[in-house]
């Protein structure tokens, strides 16, 4: 019983997440960023800040609007 319910959690986590996972091609924006994110951000270098700022790996920018 609690192998199938172990199971049944699993399946409903992972529904939940596939739901935003199908709906990209990649978790990177470049190839740059994506060997930057297996191991060159030991070593960051001005061309992999120049390459984040002009290639968007961050996203888009949330402003913070303080509560009232």
């Amino acid at each position: 019983m609690k192998k199938v319910l172990f199971l049944l959690i699993l399946v409903a986590f992972l529904a939940g997440c596939s739901a935003e996972w199908y709906e990209h091609d990649t978790i990177y924006k470049t190839n740059a960023h994506m060997w930057y994110s297996m191991g060159g951000y030991k070593n960051t270098t001005q061309q992999d800040l120049q390459n984040s700022e002009t290639q968007g790996w961050w996203g888009d920018e949330i402003p913070y609007i303080p509560a009232e």
